[in-house]
């Protein structure tokens, strides 16, 4: 063999009983058969073996296995983002002349795509009241495929009454999914309280340190899995594995992280309950908060992510300052990561709700909170009449 075609030849050379703590990064996107009637094309690599790098490589099915077994799911799918999960979601379950329903307090681009993607494609998403429990029913029609529910509601934190909203929409055929990315997939059990799809961001809490974008989509039985697999395939739902690799690095560290991070935000949340100029602050886990007591039958605890609003005395100019004034606490979108983020939503609706720009949502990191504390109260200094 001439030492061109050596250079080739993908066999390896070196031993392969290696045996490692950590998973390795597979890269590549053409699967090799032993013979011709091996190949194939099917995106059930967990079943059927591998096919193709378009749906995984060992590395992503790995990651795609643990986040499986801790979230108690027949199956799940790893793919680019959180966005990606929900629109997976979305055309798995609604085609042309479907109706859908999502609550006010979704994620803000789940929103978006309904009134842009779907409505393109002629599905009816209709907004509904988070807090309406087993009332959902009077909202379903004949054409209603599918129920978002998010709980917490992003910002304003509100708590739905899944386990209600799912019995009413299984009595009437029809399936809900669950943004489930505030517990990490595990301080709610999706699976356990009736959800048929539960997807979550794992760009938040399984990274954890704000360096990769990837989502996971995960199926309650085989039936909801035959619906997302089709769609997953002919969307293309690629993910790096060099993502993957890190996101299995995170899941070593999420439990401590979840752990440490609780402790931090409610020391915070408390605090800031304290301060004369705060309003209201929305975390589920403070018994004053509205949804407490769905929280604390449902979960299994509290994570990194909350809002408070100001008292009428401070102007919407005057929360812009506050958030620029802080030094510790950075301005920033996402959250789950380990450093503490803020930032004001001034044009933020909610039914019935004026917040004239006073709402402020924090991620409260590792950092040790007696610093996070005094960085807020710097900041709120500027503000006092």
């Amino acid at each position: 063999m001439d030492w061109r075609t050596k250079l080739l030849d993908p066999a390896p050379l070196a031993r392969q009983d290696y045996t490692s703590l950590a998973t390795p990064v597979y890269r590549g996107s053409t699967v090799v058969f032993d013979d011709q009637a091996a190949v194939t094309d099917d995106w059930r690599q967990h079943e059927n073996g591998y096919s193709y790098g378009l749906y995984g490589t060992p590395t992503a099915l790995e990651l795609a296995s643990r986040i499986a077994a801790i979230e108690g799911a027949h199956q799940t799918l790893v793919v680019p983002g959180g966005q990606a999960a929900i629109a997976l979601i979305y055309l798995a379950y609604c085609k042309a002349g479907s109706h859908a329903l999502v609550p006010h307090s979704a994620y803000g681009p789940n929103k978006a795509m309904a009134e842009g993607l779907m409505r393109g494609l002629d599905v009816e998403v209709e907004p509904y009241d988070p807090l309406i429990g087993d009332d959902i029913s009077d909202l379903i029609r004949e054409n209603t495929a599918l129920i978002w529910c998010e709980s917490p509601g992003s910002v304003t934190m509100d708590i739905q009454d899944v386990p209600a909203i799912v019995a009413a929409a299984h009595a009437k055929g029809v399936a809900v999914a669950l943004d489930n990315t505030y517990s990490a997939g595990v301080l709610f059990d999706a699976f356990a309280h009736g959800v048929d799809v539960s997807m979550q961001a794992l760009t938040k809490y399984v990274g954890g340190h704000s360096d990769l974008l990837l989502g996971t989509v995960s199926a309650r039985d085989a039936a909801a899995l035959d619906r997302l697999g089709p769609i997953y395939q002919q969307l293309g739902l690629a993910v790096s594995p060099d993502d993957c690799s890190l996101a299995l690095r995170g899941l070593q560290t999420l439990a401590v992280r979840l752990d440490a991070l609780e402790r931090n935000t409610l020391e915070v949340a408390h605090w800031l309950a304290r301060q004369p100029l705060v309003d209201e602050v929305y975390h589920p886990a403070l018994p004053d908060c509205p949804g407490h007591n769905i929280w604390a039958r449902d979960f299994s605890g509290s994570s990194s992510v909350f809002s408070f609003t100001f008292n009428d005395s401070v102007s919407s100019d005057q929360v812009i300052n506050f958030i620029n004034a802080l030094k510790v606490f950075r301005i920033g979108m996402s959250w789950g990561g380990v450093h503490s983020l803020a930032v004001v939503y001034p044009k933020l609706e909610r039914p019935n709700q004026d917040f004239a720009g006073r709402i402020v949502r924090l991620n409260i990191g590792l950092e040790v909170p007696s610093d996070l504390m005094a960085d807020l109260e710097q900041a709120m200094s500027g503000l006092a009449p």
